[in-house]
């Protein structure tokens, strides 16, 4: 089961568990859209075998999502990973942002993923087994200029996945976070028209990801057990030295933020 599963790198995702020949539910807002990822999804299939459900819904809507997930697992049966992808991301400055902005971004990247997994995880504790993985980002490793309504969001999910890790693991249900990079996809191209210049200066030098090689990281790290996958040596540094490293990124780009207000 994969929300945001759709676009991007939920999509992606699922088109890998495809290949392999995993029933596959996908939960996303816009029926025009899912219908082209299932067609996608299923094409990604090639002889494996395998079925695909679409269930449109906003997963901000808990009793929306759970009815989604009901027929999900009526449908397909108890989920043996449960993916949350579903996010999204308006930057701008502080002082631009209305308060509106503050709550979306929770109630779709916090209490989206907290709604999928208060319906789902009953069953998965039933049978006693699954896997979870909650997609974070690198702004839930640091905090970064013009995310101040996105990036708490995701140290939002970070602390879920760290409390949740210990609870459920009495009840063989494993858990992930992942934090991708920087990521080709159209929520990053929709960033990037809000995006503030300093924020843009600050990131310009990152390695973009396609969505394709994060999935591949992230489906990887799964099979592992891995609890943080943090795709990239840059990530991986952060979720690993973080506390270090922090100091020596926030100085270099407050430099760099300084430049960009003088150049304007």
């Amino acid at each position: 089961m994969i929300t945001g599963g759709s676009s991007g790198i939920g999509k992606a995702t699922a088109c890998l568990y495809a290949a392999r020949g995993a029933d596959i539910s996908i939960l996303a807002r816009r029926r025009d859209v899912i219908d082209a990822a299932i067609a996608e999804i299923d094409v990604a299939r090639g002889g494996a075998g395998g079925r695909t459900l679409a269930c449109a819904g906003d997963v901000a809507d808990g009793v929306a999502t759970a009815a989604s997930v009901t027929n999900a697992v009526e449908t397909l049966g108890v989920p043996d990973i449960l993916i949350t992808s579903a996010g999204i991301a308006v930057p701008g400055h502080f002082d631009d942002l209305p308060i509106e902005n503050y709550r979306q971004h929770m109630d779709v990247n916090y209490f989206g993923t907290l709604h999928v997994l208060k319906a789902t995880l009953p069953a998965m504790r039933t049978r006693g087994s699954g896997h979870i993985a909650m997609v974070s980002s690198g702004a839930g490793l640091i905090g970064i200029f013009g995310y101040t309504s996105y990036s708490p969001t995701k140290f939002a999910l970070r602390g879920l996945a760290e409390s949740l890790r210990g609870e459920l693991k009495g009840d063989g249900i494993g858990v992930s976070i992942v934090y991708p990079p920087d990521t080709d996809t159209p929520q990053l191209a929709q960033e990037n028209m809000t995006k503030p210049e300093e924020t843009k200066a600050m990131t310009a030098s990152a390695k973009m990801w396609s969505a394709e090689a994060v999935a591949d990281k992230i489906v990887k790290g799964i099979d592992k057990g891995k609890f943080a996958i943090a795709p990239g040596w840059e990530m991986a540094a952060l979720a690993h030295f973080g506390s270090t490293l922090r100091p020596i990124i926030h100085s270099g780009w407050d430099k760099i933020a300084a430049k960009t207000r003088k150049g304007r």
